[in-house]
């Protein structure tokens, strides 16, 4: 993967009317990149797609592939290509002719057409004779599988995803996410794909950009972002998250709200430490948390009832109140079930190492 910017945005905005959805982003995207966007409704991530695309004009701002400007080149002269949620497929038309589509278009002759179509169904791991099926034939995971191989067709530099997975069942859905991450591999394409779902996002992407009010709150691998959020906003958008409210002590440690805190001096303190009266936000995921058993000890430690258990398949998660009112998740393995009965007193504590200060702008 190249280290030089493929795709470029440059300070894009976009109003419509007196709303501006997006406020001033950049970005640079690597070649052969896998990137995922993720964000709420109105976050701004299926504007960003309609732009990059071409579907949008840029209010403000510009966008550059390699040295050459694309924001104002027409949808159809851009070597991108759009995969959408509801794929787009002719349904009058076969499975072939739907995969040939494009190169129809573009003027091929029906013999390299047929050729690039059957050379795609065997990339997408559809028979050949789908080659004349119709498309009211084929299931949803089959018809996805189609609409990629008609995106691939023109053989387009970038693919772009609008939730192209959102409206299929789970175990399709999971099944498609790693045969996607396996095409993005097999083709070597660059591929910016928009979604509302964080499991998507980790099991496919290079990169995750987070994206909150028209603005990326957030750009980096998933394990950084999951381990590492810059702001309460990422923390609870990446799943289950345990958050403290704290500010720094004179002693240039932590003084926290509903946590013990037993790490100051301890190795690995300084990367939470706060000076006098900054707050911050103390985070810890929940599979990072032990229920500790008489005489163990841990570097911060929350003492609370346990409320709720529930089973999540190979996990168990648990629900606990802390002394300050507060919930905590925890999460085990369900190999290490917990013994204690709902509502019994517990102690809960984690390591320095498997915390994160999250510091307040």
């Amino acid at each position: 993967m190249s280290s030089e910017p493929f795709l470029r945005l440059d300070n894009i905005v976009k109003r419509f009317g007196d709303f501006t959805a997006l406020q001033g982003i950049s970005l640079d995207i690597n070649e052969g990149e896998f990137l995922t966007i993720v964000g709420p409704s109105g976050s701004g991530k299926s504007t960003l797609i309609r732009l990059l695309v071409g579907m949008e004009e840029v209010s403000e701002g510009s966008i550059w592939l390699r040295s050459e400007r694309i924001d104002e080149t027409p949808a159809n002269k851009r070597p991108t290509c759009m995969v959408f949620q509801s794929l787009a497929l002719f349904p009058h038309m076969t499975v072939g002719q739907n995969i040939e589509f494009p190169l129809k278009i573009r003027g091929e002759s029906e013999s390299s057409r047929r050729a690039r179509a059957l050379e795609l169904l065997e990339l997408l791991h559809l028979p050949a004779d789908y080659y004349h099926k119709r498309i009211r034939q084929c299931s949803g995971g089959e018809q996805q599988r189609v609409a990629l191989a008609r995106a691939l067709a023109f053989d387009p530099e970038i693919l772009f995803f609008d939730e192209p997975l959102s409206a299929l069942d789970y175990r399709l859905r999971k099944a498609l996410e790693k045969e996607l991450k396996d095409l993005h591999h097999r083709t070597g394409k660059t591929f910016v794909y928009i979604t509302h779902s964080l499991e998507e996002a980790m099991v496919m992407s290079d990169r995750i950009a987070i994206m909150r009010k028209g603005r990326f709150e957030q750009i980096a691998v998933a394990d950084e972002i999951y381990a590492r959020p810059i702001s309460r906003f990422v923390a609870e958008f990446m799943g289950e998250v345990n958050l403290f409210d704290v500010e720094g002590t004179a002693s240039g440690g932590l003084y926290g709200h509903g946590v013990e805190i037993h790490a100051n001096g301890e190795a690995g303190a300084a990367d939470i430490a706060l000076p006098q009266g900054e707050r911050g936000i103390l985070m810890v995921r929940p599979e990072f948390v032990r229920f500790l058993v008489s005489g163990e000890t841990a570097d911060f430690i929350v003492r609370g009832i346990l409320r709720e258990e529930y089973a999540l398949g190979s996990r168990i998660q648990y629900e606990v109140e802390a002394a300050s009112g507060s919930r905590l998740t925890i999460e085990k393995l369900r190999e290490d079930r917990f013994a204690g009965a709902i509502g019994s007193e517990v102690v809960l504590g984690w390591d320095v190492e498997n915390t994160h200060l999250i510091r307040e702008a």
